[in-house]
């Protein structure tokens, strides 16, 4: 997915909560549905999601979190069942939309028939169910001193990056391209970022959407 997109989580405890945060710093817009109460005033207190109360299995619930104009969808409740039956519902409800679901088990891999990705939070956590949301093009590959993210970025073709080398593209201060497209050397001024090529990529998140914008379009 290229960039910004609008993404329904469903879950809006401590794996959903922090997938949200990440998705909305990337600068994406994220709706969260949860059913306690109290647990969603302290979401709308955060300010990083729109926040809809209610059941996600009700397809009225769905509908209200504006389920038409989303691109993608991740049921992260403590419930496996709950999970995949949201997904399918949203994959009912409307099409096309990229379901991800939380499982309780490390072999829920079985589960992708039925929806594009899984996430076993007690292996990956809240990370990579942001990755798992946004497709493989973007993955992030751990965190570092405070917010910096390093990803791992595939140039897409059009974007205003490219077909240039790093000396032709104003990156703005706080992003900075790590590796050569073959990953095996570090990215020097003349390092071309090539469509269809991976890089590695320290990014502040005040400038994640500006650089997902030269590196993606």
């Amino acid at each position: 997915m290229n960039g910004i997109i609008d993404i329904i989580i469903v879950g809006g405890g401590r794996v959903g909560f922090n997938t949200a945060k990440i998705l909305s710093d990337r600068g994406h817009d994220v709706t969260i549905i949860e059913q306690d109460s109290n647990r969603c005033d302290d979401l709308a207190d955060a300010y990083v999601a729109t926040v809809v109360q209610g059941d996600a299995t009700d397809p009225d619930v769905l509908l209200q979190a504006d389920l038409d104009a989303a691109d993608a969808i991740a049921a992260l409740t403590g419930n496996t069942g709950t999970n995949l039956a949201v997904c399918m519902e949203a994959l009912e409800l409307t099409d096309p939309i990229r379901t991800v679901a939380r499982t309780d088990r490390e072999s829920g891999e079985r589960y992708t028939r039925f929806v594009d990705a899984v996430v076993y939070p007690e292996r990956a956590g809240a990370r990579v169910a942001a990755n798992e949301v946004l497709g493989s093009d973007v993955q992030s590959l751990a965190d570092v001193t405070g917010s910096l993210d390093i990803l791992l970025v595939r140039v897409a073709e059009g974007a205003p990056a490219a077909g240039k080398p790093l000396s032709k593209v104003r990156f703005p201060a706080g992003a900075l391209v790590i590796s050569n497209e073959d990953g095996d050397r570090v990215s020097r001024p003349d390092t071309k970022l090539t469509p269809g090529k991976q890089y590695v990529v320290a990014v502040e998140p005040e400038v994640s959407d500006e650089v997902m914008n030269l590196l993606r379009g």
